[in-house]
């Protein structure tokens, strides 16, 4: 028996930039209700994958498939199943987080009942719940991001990419927004992809896919990766791993 298919899928996928590799031959799978996590440092290829996934770039081979359909040839009909939140925010500042949310959930074709019913729902669990009504130049790094989390989850996609979600963040507001994710995933049953190359975000049980001149150099749980490298802890592991395979 074999069990259900990842939300996503990637397949060899290789990309470049004029002559120069970006990502060589990538291949791992995305499942729901596990936090997986894309650690790399700055420049690894974590952005430009996050792009290939998205179809802001076209891979130069290879496949991606989301809940079994080809990134490919099915388009806009495999994201509808995706919520994305990218580095650079993209959240009207003169709109109220409301507005925000509702004109989000218009252009998914969502009904406003709907749409309102989605909307306290995804803000009371993001304790967001009392900012309603304030408008998001008024909110702080940390409620901005938990913002555009809940909106990219307003139309319940199966599976949710992150690219570097705790950029700019307080050590405080960093901590909190990685014990919501964790949760948010466990009790949503979602796939997620975050992209990072901040090595305390990652839990033991995570999903660790570590990246490093476009190459997967290592995966698997983040605790049995620090074992198989002997190393003491997860940050002696990630130098092992971009040595051992430089």
């Amino acid at each position: 028996m074999t069990g259900p298919s990842p939300a996503l899928a990637v397949h060899r996928l290789s990309f470049r930039y004029g002559k120069t590799p970006t990502l060589d031959s990538l291949s791992f799978d995305v499942c729901s209700g596990v936090v997986t996590i894309l650690l790399g440092l700055n420049g690894s290829g974590k952005t430009t994958l996050f792009s290939l996934l998205t179809r802001l770039f076209a891979p130069d081979s290879g496949r991606i498939e989301i809940l079994g359909m080809d990134l490919h040839q099915t388009g806009s009909s495999a994201l509808r199943h995706v919520g994305i939140v990218f580095q650079q925010t993209t959240l009207d500042l003169d709109l109220s987080v409301a507005q925000n949310l509702l004109y989000f959930a218009a252009l998914q074709g969502m009904g406003r009942k709907e749409a309102v019913l989605r909307m306290t729902e995804e803000l009371e669990a993001l304790d967001l719940a009392d900012r309603l009504d304030h408008k998001v130049r008024t909110l702080n790094g940390g409620h901005r991001r938990r913002l555009e989390i809940a909106r990219a989850l307003m139309h319940q996609p199966s599976l949710l990419l992150l690219d570097e979600p705790t950029v700019g963040l307080d050590i405080d507001a960093r901590k909190s927004l990685v014990a919501q994710l964790h949760d948010l995933v466990r009790r949503n049953d979602i796939a997620l992809l975050w992209a990072t190359h901040l090595i305390d975000e990652v839990r033991e049980d995570d999903t660790l896919l570590i990246l490093d001149k476009g190459r997967l150099l290592a995966a698997g749980a983040a605790g049995e990766l620090v074992k198989q490298s002997g190393k003491a802890d997860l940050v002696e592991a990630f130098a092992y791993y971009r040595t051992a395979k430089a």
